[in-house]
């Protein structure tokens, strides 16, 4: 019998929101749903734009979606990297925000070598997913990452803040000499 966290989702990861599709020259289905069932499971919030999707989608979706902690593309038919040839562009520009992560098969045929992943990276992949049991621990991983960076920010803007209140109150002081 499933425990109620696969049934409800991890209550850790309820309200994090990812964009899930596959890339533009590639129709396989199967794994797209497979994984977006799998994520809700494990409480996610899923946007799933499918197969065949252009990066200029995936933009989109970032836009509509300004709280999305991940973008997700697979691929089975090897054709990644042309699908992808925009994405740099994309994130240059704004347009998507958050790390990009990719799995599958990611280049086409038998044989595969390491150029294969240093070209996705080239790309402006943020991380190669060599299996879809990688998904979960990796978005964890970016959420602790990301979490902790926004508390030492607001720690630090707190500083700047009691430095400018120290400040102001100093110069009055000064003027009053």
């Amino acid at each position: 019998m499933p425990t109620p966290t696969a049934l409800t989702g991890a209550p850790e990861r309820q309200g994090r929101l990812v964009i899930l599709g596959v890339a533009a020259s590639d129709s396989h289905a199967v794994a797209n749903h497979l994984i977006a069932h799998a994520l809700r499971a494990d409480g996610f919030t899923v946007v799933n734009l499918g197969t065949c999707t252009p990066v200029a989608e995936f933009a989109d979706a970032c836009e509509r979606h300004p709280q999305a902690e991940a973008v997700l593309i697979g691929s089975l038919n090897g054709q990644i990297h042309e699908d992808l040839h925009d994405l740099a562009d994309a994130k240059r520009a704004g347009r998507i925000h958050c790390p990009v992560l990719v799995g599958g098969n990611l280049s086409v045929g038998s044989v595969k070598d390491e150029s294969s992943t240093a070209r996705l990276y080239d790309l402006g992949v943020d991380r190669v997913l060599a299996s879809a049991a990688d998904l979960v621990p990796a978005l964890d991983a970016l959420h602790t990452r990301t979490a902790e960076h926004a508390r030492t920010a607001d720690r630090s803007a707190d500083r700047t803040a009691e430095h400018a209140r120290t400040a102001a109150e100093r110069v009055p002081a000064a003027a009053a000499r």
